[in-house]
């Protein structure tokens, strides 16, 4: 069964040649940090920002991260990686991704963020979040 989603982004990415292995490929490493930029954008979208979350003393840890390789992505392709929120609270976030060049899935992958102050004791998702405690 396939979670809808509570909101959602399209990142377009231009893969790097710094991103490439000696084949010509994308690394698979580089596929987080893609995950990762989608995730960011999709929270700037909604009026949120990891910068004052983190000044005011609240951060997001990555604590699952699952990715299925399952067609390369080479340089100068641009792909689209779409972030999926799935659900938000008590205390965790979890995302969904999806990395696609020219409608052939590339890339699935999933997060699962805790809610930590800076000590690592977890918090809860706080209300003020635009998506808190969905």
């Amino acid at each position: 069964m396939t979670t809808a989603p509570i909101a959602s982004i399209d990142l377009p990415v231009r893969v790097r040649y710094v991103e490439c292995d000696p084949m010509g490929v994308v690394h698979h490493t580089v596929y987080p940090v893609w995950f990762e930029m989608a995730r960011t954008e999709l929270l700037r979208s909604k009026g949120g920002s990891y910068r004052a979350m983190e000044e005011a003393g609240l951060l997001l840890a990555v604590v699952r991260l699952e990715a299925r390789y399952r067609a390369p992505a080479r340089y100068d392709d641009l792909v689209t990686v779409r972030c999926d929120l799935l659900s938000s609270g008590p205390v965790k976030i979890e995302h969904r991704y999806r990395v696609v060049r020219d409608g052939t899935l590339l890339v699935e992958g999933a997060t699962t963020l805790a809610c930590i102050d800076r000590a690592g004791r977890l918090l809860p998702v706080p209300a003020d979040l635009p998506w808190g405690g969905c």
